[in-house]
């Protein structure tokens, strides 16, 4: 599967989990919308509050890990999973926030860009697993 197959299976898959490690070495995943930016070239952008756990930990260790799943095949059969490994970085640049706005976040960010506290995510690919029925690899990137 190339990079332009992945994008094009992403597109309906808006929610994955973003994981990071806490101060004490442990796992701590939740659940992230990628705002629609489905177009799929290495970067996912995600954002949040700056008193969020997930920002302590990224500055802590930026080495994060991305899962998406996407509907179940046809048939029934097994859906896409997709598994990235990558680094993170803080951003709290409003013109940075503005290109990777949608609508959709006004439900989480009542003010929208200039909501206080607000950073965005942006998670760097090193690698990518996708397992797609029963077909498996890795994506160059």
């Amino acid at each position: 599967m190339t990079r332009d197959d992945l994008s094009g299976k992403m597109g309906k898959i808006d929610f994955g989990m973003l994981s990071t490690r806490t101060d004490g070495g442990a796992i701590a995943s939740r659940p992230m919308s990628n705002n629609g930016e489905v177009e799929y070239r290495g970067d996912s952008f995600f954002f949040t509050y700056e008193d969020a756990r997930t920002v302590s930990d990224i500055e802590s260790d930026a080495r994060v890990g991305l899962t998406f799943t996407g509907a179940p095949g046809l048939l029934g059969g097994p859906p896409l999973f997709i598994a990235v490994e990558g680094h993170a970085e803080l951003i709290r640049d409003k013109a940075q926030f503005a290109t990777h706005w949608t609508t959709g976040l006004d439900r989480w960010f009542g003010q929208g860009i200039d909501t206080p506290g607000l950073v965005m995510i942006r998670v760097r690919a090193e690698r990518i697993h996708y397992w797609n029925g029963g077909d498996e690899g890795e994506v160059a990137l």
